[in-house]
């Protein structure tokens, strides 16, 4: 009887951990369109520039990792043009029941974002930031991704001096490339 027990019990195994990794992954529902690979342009403050995207899921699903690279060729203003570089991660925080974003830019800056709203259509996620590192107290930053289709978003990224309304920052069109 015990044996027959056992037997059965191993074969709940794998349906148990089928389970498991079904909860997992449909937390990412919401997030799972942007991973990938992405090429694009944008504009806005550091003036018109090219760049690549990847979102890919880490560490046993538990984060979707940002690497982002954006090209600003040289301009009047700016005659030696600029990289910007910056890594990122989603992450779901279980107590609070929330998304949250945090980036950590080549120059230094870390902003920390959560989830701030959700169209009814699930296709326009708005975070906003809850700490920036290394900037004057009372900054505040937006990020809003749009989903236009399964291959190609928008986002916009919007920033607020002190007691100041938020001001568009660079607005990007991005473009799935695998």
């Amino acid at each position: 009887m015990y044996k027959s027990i056992f037997v059965f019990l191993l074969f709940l195994i794998p349906v148990f951990l089928s389970g498991q990794a079904n909860r997992k992954d449909s937390l990412w529902l919401i997030l799972r369109p942007f991973v990938g690979e992405w090429t694009g342009e944008g504009s806005g403050v550091p003036g018109k520039g090219r760049y690549e995207r990847s979102y890919q899921f880490t560490l046993n699903k538990n984060f979707i990792e940002i690497k982002n690279k954006s090209t600003y060729p040289p301009t009047d203003k700016n005659p030696k043009g600029e990289v910007h570089e910056d890594v990122g991660f989603f992450s779901y925080d279980r107590s609070l029941k929330k998304f949250k974003l945090r980036q950590f830019h080549i120059e230094g800056f870390v902003n920390e974002f959560t989830l701030d709203s959700i169209s009814a259509d699930n296709k326009t996620l708005v975070f906003r930031s809850y700490a920036i590192e290394n900037t004057p107290a009372g900054w505040q930053a937006k990020e809003t991704y749009r989903i236009i289709n399964q291959d190609e978003l928008e986002e916009v990224f919007e920033l607020a001096a002190p007691a100041k309304e938020f001001e568009v920052y660079t607005k990007v069109n991005l473009i799935r490339q695998k």
